[in-house]
């Protein structure tokens, strides 16, 4: 099987909010989607976008995705933030994965970024598995915080 990885396009969009939505069933929070098509594609493509993504392609269409932006660490500098690399369920364990990684860290590289930064569920061992084989560093010191759009509306009053 062919795979071409590629920055990908605004014509992308339909697939890309296909493979989020199959991500989020994996994670058991498909409910938690809130985000559509119309905000992607204003986000992304409108007058200032704030993400980019890779995909991968094949003969049947778009099969995985990573969705990356560009952050900011006041000790490192600039950095890119890995949003979500998802293969739909069928190609998993082929190596699109990895190949959607090299992809960001490439950009990463070439962008001249600090540090190349990603998250992954406690639970996902395969993830882990390949994120330790590849000599990342698991930092299980920091707490994640963050706050919806209620909590947010709630906090200011």
């Amino acid at each position: 099987m062919e795979v071409e990885i590629r920055k990908g396009h605004r014509d992308d969009l339909p697939q890309v909010y296909a493979l989020i939505r199959e991500l989020a069933e994996f994670e058991r929070a498909l409910q938690e989607v809130t985000n559509t098509l119309e905000d992607m594609e204003r986000d992304g493509f409108g007058e200032n976008p704030i993400y980019k993504f890779f995909v991968a392609e094949t003969e049947a269409g778009i099969v995985g995705i990573a969705l990356y932006y560009t952050a900011y660490s006041t000790w490192k500098g600039k950095m890119l933030f890995l949003e979500d690399l998802v293969v739909t369920e069928r190609l998993r364990r082929t190596g699109i994965g990895r190949k959607l990684f090299k992809a960001v860290a490439q950009e990463a590289k070439e962008t001249r970024a600090k540090r190349f930064k990603w998250q992954v569920l406690e639970w996902n061992e395969p993830a882990i598995a390949f994120y330790k084989k590849i000599g990342a560093n698991l930092d299980g010191e920091w707490i994640n915080c963050n706050m919806n759009e209620e909590q947010i509306q709630q906090y200011l009053g």
